[in-house]
C-alpha cells in the first residue's frame, strides 16, 4: 500500500513538474491593464493600441531608470526585469496580430504602430548596448545583458513579422477596395 501511494506522489510530481515554472513566472501586466485589455479582447485595434502603449511605458521606465544620475537600488535587476517585461510583452503582441490576422481582420493601422514602436525600441536597444559596454556600468549591465539579448531578439523577429504582415494585409485590402 505504501509503494503504491509513493508511485502516485511520484507521478504526480513528474507531471507537474514541467508547469512549477508557469505559476511562478512574473505576469508583464498589472491588474489593471489586464482588465483593460480583457474589456478590448474582441476590438483588434483597441486591443493592440493597449498592448503597443503598456509595452513602451515599461521601456520609458528603462530609459528612466538608465539615465537616472542617482542610481537607484538594485537598477540592474530593475532594468533585467522590464526588460523581460518588455520582450514578453512583444511576443503577446505578435501572438494577438497572428490570431487576429487568421480571422481576417484588417490591422493596417495597429501594424503601423507596431513597426513604429519596434523601430523605436531597436534604436534604444541599440543606445543600451553602447551603455552597456561603458567600463563604468559593466557591473550593473551584468546583471541584465541576457535580457537584452533576449528583448532585441524578440523585437527583431517582431519587426521583421510585422513589415512583412503590414504589406501583405496592404495589397489583400487594396484588392478588396477595387
Amino acid at each position: 500500500m505504501r509503494a503504491r501511494s509513493l508511485a502516485y506522489l511520484a507521478a504526480t510530481l513528474l507531471i507537474s513538474a514541467p508547469l512549477w515554472p508557469q505559476v511562478h513566472e512574473r505576469d508583464p501586466l498589472t491588474d489593471k491593464e489586464v482588465d483593460q485589455l480583457r474589456e478590448t479582447a474582441v476590438e483588434p485595434e483597441k486591443r493592440l493600441k493597449l498592448m503597443v502603449d503598456f509595452t513602451r511605458a515599461r521601456m520609458a521606465t528603462v530609459d528612466q531608470l538608465r539615465s537616472d544620475p542617482k542610481p537607484a537600488k538594485d537598477r540592474g535587476t530593475k532594468i533585467h526585469d522590464l526588460l523581460e517585461d518588455v520582450s514578453s510583452l512583444v511576443d503577446e503582441i505578435d501572438d494577438n496580430v497572428e490570431n487576429y490576422n487568421e480571422r481576417s481582420a484588417d490591422l493596417r493601422k495597429p501594424l503601423k504602430d507596431i513597426v513604429q514602436m519596434n523601430s523605436e525600441f531597436q534604436a534604444k536597444l541599440r543606445e543600451l548596448r553602447a551603455y552597456m559596454e561603458d567600463p563604468k556600468n559593466t557591473r550593473e549591465a551584468d546583471d541584465y545583458k541576457f535580457a537584452v539579448e533576449d528583448v532585441t531578439e524578440s523585437v527583431n523577429q517582431s519587426a521583421d513579422s510585422s513589415r512583412k504582415l503590414l504589406d501583405e494585409q496592404n495589397a489583400k485590402f487594396a484588392k478588396k477596395k477595387k
